[in-house]
């Protein structure tokens, strides 16, 4: 499914128009990810969870040399799903 699939459901689902749909997904995407900049998660009960985690500095290799390369340390967006969205899915 991809983002104009998303809103078409949203919107049929939730009797509104699709403009209106695009307008709430877009919003709901804009706050988790301001959330998520400022350091804080965002936990949907049932859904799962956004949050960021922080991936250490690595040794890597350019695949086109074979020579070693330092990958830095990043901060890097994960979700977890909740219970009910993993039942749902079994």
């Amino acid at each position: 499914m991809n983002k104009s699939e998303l809103i078409e459901a949203i919107a049929a689902s939730a009797d509104i128009p699709k403009a209106a749909a695009a307008r709430a997904l877009d919003a709901m995407v804009d706050a988790v990810t301001d959330s998520l900049k400022k350091g804080d998660s965002v936990s949907l009960v049932g859904f799962g969870t956004f949050q960021v985690k922080e991936r250490a500095a690595r040794t890597g290799r350019n695949p086109q040399t074979g020579q070693p390369i330092e990958i830095s340390a990043a901060k890097v967006p994960s979700f977890k799903a909740g219970k009910a969205l993993k039942d749902s899915v079994n």
